[in-house]
């Protein structure tokens, strides 16, 4: 330490703090305040230094008193070591010289086990004869306590010879020849404790005491077990026959039984219809009693730390497990997989069985249990069972296509609720349904799922079939219409039932399908596809087969004899009348649909006349065409408005046909105009269809109008359509087989 340094800094510490001191003048009357206030601080410093040196200096005196006590303290204890040392110098010759007293003793001890054993070697013979009476007549603590007796008489003996330095063998050997009828008496008690932990459940209710005691001894026979193996990790000696694991055999004795009681409930006559049902009633009525008994009797009976009622659980649950593994190894079928699985996942752990109010027992809550069916044979059953229900679904709904085409050709009308004509099929397609969800839909959700996502996919299946069949049907039908008398209310009952399985599908979708899951809903929107595409298609041939009647009538229109006479169209909407009577048994939406395609296809079927060039006539005849065209429009619309009121009042597709007669009779001039208008109106309009219309008013030239059509459809690239109204699309549907050639 640099002392000198030390000064130089505090010197100029002390500077610095004088200098902050008298910063300011006046300060310096403060002088003798900080010299006084110094001079304290300084005095205290030197008390503290004083304080501090005297309790270090008093501490090293401390220390070294100590060190001389230690001193001291190890010399006495080197002197005690080195008389030890001369001590066991003494002890090998002390240890051959006390060797004929530990022969003696060595026989002393012999001498005095087989004093205290003289009375049992003498009488092993009759001790067993007399423990194996005892045991007859079921006085087995007697019999159990004489075997004790005799056992340790045998052990004491070896554990003596055990002892011995130099063992003889042949020693060993002789004392158990002699004492080998006592493995006998213990065989035969095991015996009887195993024929009575057979019958535990039966006995237990009658003779409780018997359990009792039995118990009593496998305990005392557990604690001589533990005694033996505590003794050989201490000496190496094991008496024969230890351990016995009486406790083991009991529960293996008691598993046994319970796989017994459960293959024994086994009928398993699979030729009667209900047979597994039986046979898993029966199990479960059985399963159930026992643990009642096993709660209710065997708990007070047996030893708390034996936990009986969990471990006869498992046991139970153990055995179900593999009956149920070996039911599916010899195969089952139907409606078997569903009955199976509904009793594993609900009856199994449910109310029925192990939550019974009287047992309250929560499988999930047992240490150590595993599944009563394992994760992938519980799927291979779903999936089984799902795998019947779509062939029982195509089989059936294969024999419902066949039963709805004879009912079309049995030569009588169908069915009618009210005044809708229908067939069962719809109802009955979608009660197979809920009935196989409510099944499913006691087990889990997703099995539900599954089922209800592949029912969906068999209706789509049946509709799909169901097409065809029509389509057959149908083609039959119009090569010979006198075969099947009925075509026109089979084809109504057609349409009401693809409707009917619409609204039974939504039905069933808002009882079964999972809110906010949307896996499959294509298979949902595919199925209303399929029927409402159907329902169309049928709905279309209903009215071809009426415009198969009106088909020569339609010829007749814009022809010479037209003009001069309302024939055509009267008939038209006398013949139309005619089938809307059927019509009526249409249901409303589906009555609704055919409405407007009835007045689509008249409005096609007048405008494909007006295009069909069959007259030519001036300006002033066409004048009185194009009021008869109007007059004629307003008869077929007032007929429609009395059939169908409500039905496509706004827009009407006879409308287009005003538009067009209004051309025949306009000024040339404007044309164009009109032309524009109508462009804008009906986009779907073409080239041809405007040259045949003006093909009527022949004043105008061929090479004028086609100048005034083509303008037309050169401006009307640069005009944007706001609306396409419903005549526009018949435009579409309007092609001849040979345009006109620019």
């Amino acid at each position: 330490m640099d002392l000198k340094a030390l000064d130089k800094e505090a010197e100029a510490a002390a500077l610095k703090e004088i200098k902050n001191m008298f910063q300011r003048s006046g300060q310096f009357e403060k002088i003798d305040q900080f010299r006084h206030r110094i001079q304290r601080k300084k005095n205290s410093d030197e008390s503290l230094l004083k304080s501090a040196l005297t309790q270090q200096l008093n501490s090293v005196g401390s220390g070294l008193q100590q060190l001389q006590a230690s001193l001291q303290m190890a010399a006495e204890v080197e002197d005690r070591i080195r008389n030890i040392q001369s001590l066991i110098q003494n002890v090998p010759n002390l240890s051959d010289d006390l060797e004929p007293v530990k022969e003696e003793n060595t026989k002393h001890s012999q001498y005095v086990t087989a004093m205290e054993n003289l009375k049992h070697i003498f009488t092993v013979q009759s001790s067993v004869e007399k423990a194996l009476n005892w045991i007859e007549e079921d006085k087995l603590l007697l019999a159990h306590q004489c075997l004790s007796d005799l056992e340790n008489s045998r052990d004491d003996l070896l554990f003596e010879l055990h002892k011995l330095t130099k063992q003889n063998t042949h020693d060993k050997i002789t004392l158990k020849c002699y004492f080998d009828k006592v493995e006998t008496v213990s065989n035969t008690l095991q015996d009887k404790l195993r024929f009575i932990f057979k019958r535990t459940l039966n006995t237990v209710r009658k003779e409780p005491t018997v359990i009792v005691t039995a118990l009593r001894i496998v305990e005392r026979e557990e604690k001589a077990d533990q005694f033996a193996l505590q003794q050989q990790k201490l000496t190496g000696f094991l008496p024969p026959g230890r351990p016995k694991e009486w406790r083991s055999m009991l529960f293996r004795t008691l598993n046994e039984t319970v796989q017994e009681r459960i293959e024994g409930s086994n009928i398993e006559k699979r030729d009667e219809k209900l047979w597994l049902v039986k046979d898993l009633e029966i199990m479960r009525q059985l399963i159930l009693e026992d643990l009642k008994v096993v709660k209710k009797v065997c708990t007070p009976c047996f030893p708390p730390e034996y936990n009986i009622l969990q471990e006869y659980v498992k046991m139970y649950h153990r055995a179900v497990s593999g009956f149920l593994e070996q039911l599916i190894q010899r195969g089952i079928e139907g409606n078997e997989y569903i009955t199976l699985l509904s009793w594993t996942i609900n009856t199994y752990p449910g109310k029925e069985l192990m939550m019974n109010p009287e047992l309250k027992i929560d499988i999930s809550q047992i240490p150590n249990i595993q599944p009563l069916m394992k994760p992938e044979m519980l799927k291979s059953l779903e999936h089984a069972y799902l795998t019947t229900m779509e062939k029982n679904y195509t089989d059936w709904m294969d024999k419902t296509v066949e039963t709805e085409k004879l009912d079309w050709q049995s030569g009588m009308q169908p069915d009618q609720d009210d005044q809708f004509f229908h067939t069962a099929s719809p109802v009955i397609i979608f009660q197979m349904v809920d009935q196989h969800l409510q099944v499913t839909n006691t087990i889990r959700q997703e099995l539900t799922f599954d089922a209800l996502v592949l029912s969906i996919q068999q209706v789509t299946l049946y509709g799909q079939k169901y097409r065809l069949a029509i389509i057959d049907f149908k083609e039959k039908h119009f090569k010979d219409r006198s075969l099947v008398p009925f075509f026109t209310q089979h084809i109504i009952t057609i349409v009401n039932n693809c409707q009917q399985i619409m609204e039974l599908a939504q039905q069933i979708k808002q009882l079964y399908w999972p809110k906010g899951r949307t896996e499959h809903y294509e298979d949902f929107e595919k199925l209303i596809q399929t029927f409402q595409a159907l329902r169309d298609e049928s709905a279309t041939y209903l009215l071809e087969e009426a415009f198969l009647d009106l088909e020569v009538h339609f010829n007749e229109l814009f022809t010479a004899k037209w003009i001069t006479s309302s024939i055509s169209i009267d008939t038209i909407c006398v013949t139309l009348q005619d089938y809307f009577q059927d019509y009526n048994h249409l249901r409303v939406i589906n009555f609704e649909y055919v409405i407007k395609e009835a007045q689509k296809m008249v409005a096609k079927r007048y405008i494909k006349a007006m295009l069909s060039k069959r007259i030519s006539k001036p300006k002033s005849e066409c004048e009185i065409i194009v009021k008869k065209i109007i007059k004629e429009v307003k008869q077929i619309k007032m007929f429609f408005e009395k059939i169908a009121p409500n039905v496509l009042k706004n827009d009407s597709p006879f409308d287009v046909i005003i538009d067009l007669a209004q051309l025949l009779s306009c000024d040339v001039e404007l044309i164009i105009l009109d032309l524009h208008t109508l462009l804008t109106t009906y986009p779907s309009i073409n080239e041809d269809h405007l040259i045949r219309l003006f093909y009527i008013r022949n004043e105008i030239k061929s090479n004028e109008i086609k100048e005034k059509i083509n303008d037309a459809f050169r401006s009307k690239k640069t005009t944007i359509s706001t609306h396409d109204k419903l005549g526009s699309a018949i435009f579409k549907e309007i092609i001849f087989e040979k345009l006109w050639s620019v």
